[in-house]
């Protein structure tokens, strides 16, 4: 039997939604609204054994440069953050994770994270599985909680949940982009990055409907419309009542200038918010990730420049896991070396602040 993957999306959204599932293969089991978050539903469907928007791709680098714009809207670099996490005042989506920042109150924070805990492995999935009713019920603890906001972080070393956020991100938003572009007619890599955002950021039938509105595609040929599509969006977001999304206009900016520039076909490289997207830029390792060092093959203290690394970061998970109040961010600082003093001295241990390879090796130890 075919494995059973969910969706929480807007209920505005759902036909739509269950559309582009069936469209491409997949076999929609269930339907139902939410009842712990009104205005969404969420879709149970099982994936086809060889997913059919395959057929829809574009080139890779046009593809990767679509995928990369949004990246830069959504956490400023051109890979993605995947280790992101990120609680703003006010924002209905509450505690948001990882490349395409997806939200605890969506529900789909829950469904990624039951994604990687379930997937072959996955080096922190023990540790997540534990959240998993916290997340499926969407409970403020998560919110607040910095050991589990440290262990998501830490995730982000590992290629699996890379691997997991990449095809997650792919099912939730990059293929039903895809498949509402081709059903509109919208060819260009430029206007598919337009539709993607949408998708990731919101409200793409509204939007498209408004500018359906005044012309259709057809008839004011596919450049014209997606630049009206891009100035409908922009005056939406400008005036719209929540603050957070008044702040979201640079996105629309960022394509009319390159509209602007004619890069309709994203000819790499590009420049968008200051961000490089070339195929350099696009194959190093993803901010915030790191591969090594492993831990116990140095020492660790206060250095300049500061030092960076997997070591650090999983010392950093261990110090947090015995309740210090330290951000796992795998640099350390003045605070890891002062939490390093506090352990030492709790241990009888010269407090220098040092943390020599043995000491860390027996602390990752510890957290594993």
């Amino acid at each position: 039997m075919s494995d059973v993957y969910s969706m929480t999306v807007l209920c505005t959204d759902c036909t739509e939604r269950r559309g582009d599932l069936e469209q491409s293969g997949h076999q929609v089991v269930d339907i139902r609204e939410d009842p712990t978050l009104p205005g969404y539903c969420t879709l149970r469907y099982t994936r086809p054994a060889a997913s059919s928007a395959r057929s829809l791709m574009m080139p890779a680098s046009q593809a990767d440069a679509a995928r990369a714009i949004v990246n830069i809207f959504e956490t400023g670099t051109v890979r993605g953050h995947y280790g992101m996490v990120t609680v703003l005042p006010g924002d209905t989506g509450r505690l948001t994770y990882g490349r395409a920042q997806t939200t605890l109150g969506s529900g789909n924070l829950h469904l990624l994270i039951e994604r990687y805990c379930s997937t072959v492995g996955a080096r922190f999935g023990a540790r997540l599985r534990a959240w998993l009713p916290a997340l499926s019920s969407r409970s403020p603890a998560a919110d607040t909680d910095l050991k589990l906001h440290n262990i998501l972080r830490a995730c982000a070393d590992d290629p699996v949940m890379r691997d997991v956020q990449d095809a997650f991100f792919d099912d939730l938003f990059w293929d039903p982009a895809l498949r509402a572009a081709t059903r509109m007619g919208i060819r260009s890599p430029l206007g598919v990055a337009v539709v993607y955002d949408s998708w990731v950021h919101g409200s793409w039938p509204l939007m498209r409907d408004r500018t359906q509105s005044g012309g259709t595609l057809q008839k004011l040929g596919e450049h014209e419309w997606i630049q009206r599509y891009v100035r409908t969006r922009r005056d939406w977001l400008g005036t719209h009542p929540n603050a957070l999304l008044r702040a979201t206009v640079y996105r629309m900016d960022a394509f009319q200038r390159l509209m602007a520039l004619d890069a309709w076909g994203l000819p790499l490289p590009l420049v968008v918010r200051g961000q490089e997207i070339s195929l350099a830029t696009l194959g190093e390792l993803p901010p915030g990730c790191f591969d090594g060092p492993q831990p116990g093959t140095r020492e660790l203290s206060v250095r300049s420049p500061l030092l960076r690394g997997l070591d650090v970061r999983l010392l950093q998970l261990a110090l947090s896991d015995q309740g210090c109040d330290i951000r796992a961010d795998g640099v350390f600082g003045n605070a890891t070396a002062r939490f390093v003093r506090a352990l030492q001295r709790s241990s009888d241990l010269p407090e220098t602040g040092v943390a020599d390879a043995g000491l860390v090796q027996q602390l990752v130890s510890m957290e594993a």
